[in-house]
């Protein structure tokens, strides 16, 4: 599985990184270790990044959630 991150262009390059971080899960006091920033400095710029409208979406290879089976005939789904 993998992420993208839809309209990353409007970011600048720490809000990527902060974005990038956040939307895997990292927390915002790892996040701040990881980059040198304080969690204040974090959560403005993760903030600032949420207004300008970038969308992340997962991009799932093969069936690992087991949901994708072969409808066997006559089952209605």
């Amino acid at each position: 599985m993998q992420i993208e991150i839809r309209g990353m262009e409007k970011l600048s390059f720490r809000e990527r990184q902060v974005v990038a971080l956040k939307e895997t899960g990292v927390s915002s006091e790892a996040v701040a270790k990881r980059l040198g920033l304080s969690p204040a400095t974090v959560a403005t710029l993760y903030n600032r990044a949420k207004t300008k409208g970038y969308q992340v979406v997962l991009v799932i290879t093969g069936d690992p959630l087991g949901v994708m089976a072969e409808e066997e005939e006559g089952e209605d789904i």
